[in-house]
Formats: C-alpha cells, structure tokens, sequence
C-alpha cells in the first residue's frame, strides 16, 4: 500500500504557509486562491501550527472578531501532529478518522515537507485498489484455469 511520501508526489504546487504573526486575513486568501481548507503556520522554518477554515468561522467570525486584525497565533491550532514521508497512508486515515483531523503536516527530519489531506489518502487508497482490482481481473483472464 501507499505512503505518505507516494502522497506528495502526486499533489502539485508549493508549500501553502502563513506566519503567526499575519492577519486571519491573509490565512484565508491564501486558502481562497490556493483552493484549499488550511494553511501552515511556519515561523523560521519551524511548523508552529495549522489553522482551517473552520478556526477562522469558529474562532474569528462567531466572536465577532476582525480578521484584518486578528493574527493567526491567535486562532491556530498549536503544535499539530505530524507525520512522516514513510508512514503508511492506511494508519494516516485512521488516524484522521479518529481524531477528527482532515489534514496532517509531514515533517522529514524536522523540516515541512508538505501536508497530507483526507482526500489525498482517499484517492491514493482508491487508485490503488483500482491496481489490485486490475491485478485480480488480469489473473482471472489469463492465468486461471479455462483461460
């Protein structure tokens, strides 16, 4: 089965990231024009956080907070967990199932490499059961007996 690393081969683009110190704001840009649902928070190259969509509504807007004023440190998630370019995606998902989390930042000796989403483990987990399921059709058509 696949990895993580197999994972991020896949995706396209750079690394999608906010400091603690920027605006909510500017967090949710880079989700808009990005098309995704989060953003990491690195400062010096040191992942610090993770902050969603849904910190932004839950924790900014509901209160009634500015985002234009608002910094991200505020809102984030604090030292999110983390996986590695090797872990297995199958103890990624349920680990995501579990606890809840729809993205996972991926550290290699310490230093981001990237982020894992829950459809990013769907489609690799589907496109490689879609591998076994030819593996099995051709095995049937070919090398089964009467075929």
């Amino acid at each position: 089965m696949s990895t993580v690393k197999i994972a991020l081969a896949q995706k396209s683009g750079a690394l999608i990231h906010v400091r603690s110190g920027d605006m909510v704001v500017e967090a949710l840009r880079q989700m808009r024009d990005n098309r995704v649902r989060s953003v990491l928070v690195i400062d010096d190259d040191v992942l610090v956080g993770i902050v969603t969509q849904g910190d932004c509504a839950i924790k900014v807007l509901l209160p009634g907070l500015d985002a234009k004023q608002t910094p991200v440190g505020q809102v984030m998630t604090r030292n999110p967990v983390t996986i590695k370019p090797d872990d297995r995606l199958e103890g990624c998902m349920a680990m995501m199932s579990a606890r809840g989390f729809r993205h996972l930042p991926v550290l290699d000796a310490g230093k981001v490499v990237g982020v894992i989403s829950i459809g990013d483990v769907v489609k690799n987990i589907i496109r490689d059961l879609e591998h076994n399921v030819d593996d099995l059709m051709g095995y049937i058509m070919t090398d089964s007996p009467g075929g």
